[in-house]
């Protein structure tokens, strides 16, 4: 994905985070708020957001590790539990313990001894079928990792690359968890040889590739299987003029790997008071109950409500693949090496 830095929401003055009266968000491509929800925040504390985009979840963490010393903004949102180690051990975030997470259910707590974090959302990275697609070719879509290395899907699945993508990452972790750490390779030798595409990002994958998605029907994608995120099925019936009464796209529930997003005061903020305050906001219950719609991601507050169209067609996985954050920790970047010198070269 382009590495362009884009700034969105309110600013004051384009002073950045050096002016004590804005305060600056880095995240991904794929942060969005409600303009009332971020207005409303602003109102309440006193302070200006300023919302910089960079690129890919895996690749803004890397910037973000990069850039520490001298950080771009304030809070750094969206490092999730695949990469969450690499930027702790390189010391990306200080100690701040929000306002009201005691409010945060305990399976997505961590670091509870220092709190250089704070978990703010969670989703499962899963393949995503093309419902039409499967119902013309008379084909039953994949239910399992399993099914996809079997000849009947040869050709038809995109991913992202495990080195720069969250979501190919965590699909990488996914059968890992599934095929244990001797056998995840000789799965994914199978799967290269049954024609999976890897691509940059997300949004290439999804956006382009895809031949379910909006996106990728007008870009004339030609996969009808994509590594994408449980949540992706309500968000086509969202976006849709007119709205279809079903999902165009469902999910094979025996892929899913489930991930948690984290936010933290950045180590060097110039304005830790603000960044404190926009932390606390970030899992305050309007925020959260207003995030499932704009980042089509589930809350991670206790009795937070979660929309209907989340309910019908994009539940969380029963059963997803899940890894302890020290193993991550332990494995990750082996596993990438290997992964990348096998499917990539």
């Amino acid at each position: 994905m382009a590495g362009t830095l884009a700034a969105c929401g309110s600013s004051d003055g384009g002073q950045g985070s050096g002016d004590s009266k804005t305060v600056t968000l880095v995240s991904h491509d794929s942060w969005a708020a409600s303009k009332a929800v971020i207005a409303a925040f602003e109102k309440q504390s006193g302070y200006k957001v300023q919302v910089l985009k960079d690129g890919d979840a895996g690749q803004a963490v890397n910037k973000a590790i990069l850039t520490k010393d001298n950080p771009q903004g304030d809070v750094f949102f969206g490092v999730d539990n695949t990469l969450l180690s690499r930027a702790l051990d390189n010391d990306l975030f200080q100690s701040y313990e929000a306002k009201g997470s005691e409010r945060i259910k305990a399976e997505y707590r961590v670091d509870q001894d220092e709190h250089r974090v704070t978990p703010v959302d969670t989703g499962d990275i899963c393949v995503n079928y093309d419902k039409k697609y499967f119902a013309d070719h008379k084909l039953e879509p994949p239910k399992s990792f399993g099914d996809l290395v079997e000849p009947r899907f040869k050709n038809l699945l995109v991913t992202e690359n495990a080195s720069a993508s969250s979501p190919g990452l965590g699909f990488l972790l996914g059968t890992a968890a599934q095929y244990g750490d001797t056998g995840w390779e000789g799965y994914w030798k199978k799967l290269k040889a049954n024609g999976v595409k890897v691509v940059d990002g997300w949004e290439q994958a999804y956006n382009e590739e895809f031949s379910g998605s909006a996106g990728g029907k007008k870009a004339k994608g030609d996969r009808p299987l994509v590594v994408s995120y449980a949540s992706s099925p309500p968000a086509e019936v969202v976006f849709a003029d007119p709205k279809p009464s079903t999902a165009p796209t469902g999910v094979a529930e025996g892929t899913c790997f489930r991930q948690v997003e984290y936010a933290g005061l950045l180590s060097n903020a110039r304005n830790t008071k603000g960044g404190k305050a926009l932390l606390d906001f970030l899992i305050s219950e309007r925020f959260q109950e207003d995030m499932p719609m704009n980042m089509f991601v589930y809350p991670v507050r206790e009795g937070a409500q979660v929309p209907p169209e989340f309910v019908k067609y994009g539940p969380q996985a029963k059963d997803p693949e899940t890894m302890a954050p020290a193993k991550i920790a332990d494995h990750r970047d082996q596993w990438v090496k290997s992964w990348t010198s096998l499917v990539l070269k």
